[in-house]
């Protein structure tokens, strides 16, 4: 009798033990995934729809077919990275960004169609895109040259060009960053870009199979995000609070706790813009954790490698692209920034163990 009770206490201390080590891990678990880095937060893992959402009318080819991805746990930015922590990486690495280099024919000429004429070398200075704010009149929507125009001396402290600062605007996001400088931001940082896959994770929250961040319903749209009213690009009337590009946080945050995911300023993922990626995927295959397409092509841009961007900008409006949906996507050159273009970081529980 006492070696059955000796056997039974000691089974019972076993399935203590084990209890005990099973609850500890998932606290652990629970522990790690809430303990989110500075400014970031946790994206739980998750199958979901990724593309075109039914009911979106603005959807257009390349963002169908919608297909199920399955995309692990990580954490986001909460914010885009803001002037105030891209001087803080530029303070300590001394690092210099394209728009602030000089300009190297040799190099530019790789990527445009033979036998381009070399521009007069009071052009070849070093600059950036910005967002030309007196156009008066537009012939033709699809010729969006008329409303950007190149500025010598843009670049991200001097973000209108060079009479302009980021003095007072430590809390926008940086601007006129192209993909190596982000990838360098992201190397000091121990970051990572997000894939269009988590990007869409992220944006879509705690919801399922929504159009936007914050639900279906379009016309509160002014109330959500810092995008375009009025004549696009002519008059903005600015219905949503801002003009051009705002502090981050001047909106609510998603269902998750994540600000701007919709306009103010598009964000670089880690995926190369193709526009045949999605219709030629193998959807009879789980998707897991994809990382988009294998080559850059986009018809109008043929020569140049292009990245997806995400989110739209404070330069979205119905009448031209309707960017401001969780779908949407466009293509941005590698080697250029713009005013409407700046990035958030991810990390993965791995990343930050191996530091």
């Amino acid at each position: 009798m006492n070696q059955k009770i000796r056997f039974f206490a000691k089974i019972s201390i076993i399935l203590c033990s084990i209890y005990a080590i099973t609850s500890c891990n998932n606290e652990k678990k629970k522990s790690l995934n809430s303990k989110a880095p500075d400014g970031m937060i946790w994206v739980e893992g998750k199958t979901f729809l990724q593309g075109a959402k039914q009911g979106d009318t603005y959807a257009m080819p390349r963002e169908k077919p919608a297909h199920s991805v399955t995309v692990d746990g990580f954490f986001i930015d909460i914010t885009e990275v803001t002037n105030k922590q891209f001087k803080k990486f530029v303070d300590q690495t001394k690092y210099v960004t394209i728009a602030e280099r000089e300009i190297d024919w040799e190099e530019i000429k790789k990527q445009l169609p033979q036998n381009t004429p070399k521009p007069h070398d009071s052009i070849l200075q070093p600059g950036s895109l910005i967002f030309n704010k007196e156009v008066t009149a537009v012939v033709n929507m699809n010729n969006y040259s008329q409303w950007w125009t190149w500025k010598i001396g843009a670049n991200w402290k001097h973000p209108s060009g060079p009479d302009s600062t980021i003095d007072g605007k430590d809390d926008f996001p940086v601007v006129h960053v192209a993909l190596e400088d982000v990838l360098a931001y992201c190397k000091w940082a121990n970051r990572a870009l997000p894939t269009e896959a988590q990007w869409e994770s992220a944006a879509q929250g705690a919801n399922k199979n929504t159009i936007f961040t914050w639900g279906n319903n379009d016309t509160i749209l002014n109330s959500y995000a810092n995008t375009w009213q009025g004549n696009f690009p002519i008059k903005n009337e600015s219905k949503d609070g801002f003009e051009f590009v705002s502090p981050v946080k001047s909106y609510p945050p998603n269902s998750i706790g994540l600000y701007d995911m919709t306009g103010n300023v598009w964000e670089i993922t880690r995926d190369l813009f193709n526009v045949n990626y999605y219709k030629e995927l193998n959807i009879s295959k789980p998707l897991l954790n994809p990382k988009g397409a294998t080559t850059s092509y986009n018809p109008n841009s043929l020569y140049q490698i292009e990245q997806v961007i995400k989110g739209g900008s404070f330069l979205c409006h119905a009448s031209y692209c309707a960017s401001y949906r969780i779908s949407a996507k466009m293509g941005v050159e590698i080697d250029s920034g713009s005013d409407h273009v700046g990035f958030r970081t991810v990390a993965t529980k791995q990343m930050l163990s191996n530091r």
